[in-house]
């Protein structure tokens, strides 16, 4: 992850409602002209776009997206007879949207990246461990297998960054709680709403 560069400029697929985060998967089915043409240019270049979630009440692009998305990486795209495409979205990094920019077909902006570590830097593995100790209590009442698979995901880091936005993908669906865990920037703050959240 370290080693990918990021462009400072990227199309934008603005959605209602829909929030990735980094290291989560969204698949998406690419329809309109507008970004058919953006995931072909992204193709041909780099292969990364980000995704912001809309905003239901401005009119253009510059106002109706939320100031803070997350570019990602296009992986497995397969395109139909029919020129749509379906693909799945690997998410990369949180980026802020400074400035929407002219000249294309669909939205088009400036980003800042905003990496994600976690402060204080002695309290990591702690963190973690506490997180999973949640979630594990959350999932009791499961299907043993259900349980096994998501112990897995879970076991695969000992980041406490990615091991947030792993279960802030994959456990929390209301998209208001999504968009304020993307834009909150310390991790130990989201571990700690995601904790008392998880426990109640």
């Amino acid at each position: 992850m370290n080693a990918i560069q990021l462009p400072s400029k990227v199309g934008v697929m603005i959605l209602p409602d829909c929030t990735l985060f980094p290291h989560g998967g969204l698949p998406l089915r690419i329809f309109e002209p507008r970004y058919r043409t953006m995931l072909q240019e992204a193709i041909e270049a780099d292969c990364f776009f980000a995704v912001a979630r809309a905003l239901p009440t401005a009119a253009d692009d510059e106002e109706r997206a939320c100031d803070i998305g997350t570019i990602g990486m296009v992986r497995a795209s397969h395109t139909q007879e029919d020129g749509t495409s379906h693909l799945i979205l690997h998410g990369i990094m949180r980026v802020r949207f400074t400035r929407w920019l002219p000249g294309k077909s669909y939205p088009y902006a400036e980003i800042e990246p905003i990496p994600s570590v976690f402060h204080p830097a002695e309290q990591a593995a702690s963190a973690t461990a506490t997180l999973r100790g949640f979630v594990e209590d959350a999932i009791l009442d499961l299907p043993e297998e259900v349980q096994k698979t998501v112990m897995e995901m879970l076991n695969r880091t000992d980041d406490p960054v990615i091991l947030a936005d792993a279960v802030s993908h994959q456990f929390f669906h209301d998209p208001d709680q999504r968009q304020m865990l993307l834009e909150q920037e310390s991790a130990a703050t989201r571990i700690a709403w995601i904790c008392r959240s998880l426990q109640t």
